[in-house]
């Protein structure tokens, strides 16, 4: 399925370069309003500002997830022992961890910084899953897999994995700033760029996933790290690589999220941004704390990373099929004449396909978050 869908994912990555160039904007919603007006561009703000939200609080999830484990083998606790210390409680630890690291990661203006802590968050991508594939070909000993599947219990199933695979390739809304970055901008060399990106993410995917599944069979965790044993200390360092993944990739998602927040606020209170630089600082550290608090309340008492990926998977198919689609659809309408009628139809249908795809993508992850969990 994720092959199928690729070839969807990279088009809509190369739909936003094009009309990025077209209407000279330089973010993802920006490109949105201009193409596509002041309705579109608005909705489109408020989903990222939902999707980086939720995106947030299942990268706090991961880290106590991860923590959980590494705290078991510092402490030389049996796993599902009895009671705890209260500083190895999980609560505890990812509050601790927010508070002093992500926190003041989120609080300035800009992360230029960030890039540093890209390097190294690739090369734990690598590793985990170099250690994933090695534990499958050469397992240990105490691991017994379950029952391995070789097809889906139902069509249901199927379409239950749309949203997680769109949350693992979501990387459009970023991706207009990045085309924008390149020294000579070209959509032809854009689009050999992300083709060799999402194949390269296709193959961490894969191998991952299906070393992982094999691994385990049935019985696998939704976060694969935590099937394997605690003690495992090769295991161990691929989680605590998460970990650092994780703590540089929140910032960058809030201030995605907090730029939104921003132009939502300043476009209704009718200030431009240059008129109210004097209140940002003051503007800016109250966002953050409202953001953070609120995502690691709710991930604090959300365990489950399985239902926020859900949730915002269904937004994230937003991202990928219906906003590319829909500006398809205005920038063909808006070049008629210029375009010959067979190539005109094409792309326009073309762009039907993407939001009509994204829209069933969005509209069955939704049912499913309000009503599976309401029969169950």
């Amino acid at each position: 399925m994720a092959q199928g869908m690729l070839v969807f994912i990279i088009s809509g990555l190369v739909i936003l370069a094009y009309c990025s160039q077209a209407s000279n904007e330089r973010t993802y919603q920006e490109v949105v309003w201009a193409v596509c007006g002041k309705l579109t561009g608005v909705l489109c703000e408020v989903t990222i500002a939902i999707y980086t939200f939720g995106t947030c609080i299942a990268f706090l999830i991961i880290i106590g997830d991860q923590q959980d484990k590494i705290i078991a083998v510092m402490a030389k606790e049996p796993e599902g022992g009895g009671s705890s210390p209260w500083y190895t409680d999980r609560k505890f630890t990812i509050s601790l961890t927010a508070v002093l690291f992500i926190l003041p990661l989120s609080i300035p203006r800009e992360i230029g910084f960030q890039k540093y802590a890209s390097f190294l968050s690739v090369v734990g991508t690598w590793y985990v899953t170099a250690i994933i594939i090695i534990k499958y070909i050469w397992p240990d000993k105490e691991m017994t897999p379950g029952d391995i599947l070789t097809r889906p219990a139902s069509w249901v199933a199927v379409f239950n994995a749309m949203p997680t695979i769109c949350f693992g390739f979501q990387c459009h809304v970023s991706s207009v700033p990045v085309f924008n970055s390149m020294q000579r901008p070209k959509v032809k060399t854009w689009g050999g760029v992300v083709t060799a990106a999402m194949v390269i993410a296709l193959a961490v995917y894969m191998g991952t996933g299906i070393c992982g599944f094999l691994t385990f069979g049935a019985a696998v965790d939704p976060d694969v790290l935590l099937s394997y044993p605690s003690e495992d200390m090769a295991v161990a360092v691929a989680r605590a690589f998460i970990i650092l993944s994780v703590l540089t990739s929140y910032p960058i998602l809030h201030f995605c999220g907090r730029a939104v927040v921003e132009g939502l606020w300043l476009r209704y209170q009718g200030m431009p941004v240059e008129e109210d630089v004097g209140r940002e600082q003051r503007r800016r550290v109250l966002q953050t704390l409202v953001w953070f608090l609120l995502t690691l309340l709710l991930a604090l008492f959300i365990p489950d990373i399985g239902k926020v990926i859900s949730v915002i998977g269904g937004l994230a198919a937003c991202f990928i099929f219906v906003f590319p689609g829909l500006c398809l659809i205005q920038a063909k309408l808006s070049e008629m004449e210029e375009v010959k009628p067979a190539s005109w139809w094409a792309l326009v249908s073309y762009g039907i396909l993407l939001v009509t795809l994204g829209a069933f993508i969005f509209g069955q992850t939704t049912t499913n978050a309000i009503f599976v969990d309401l029969l169950a």
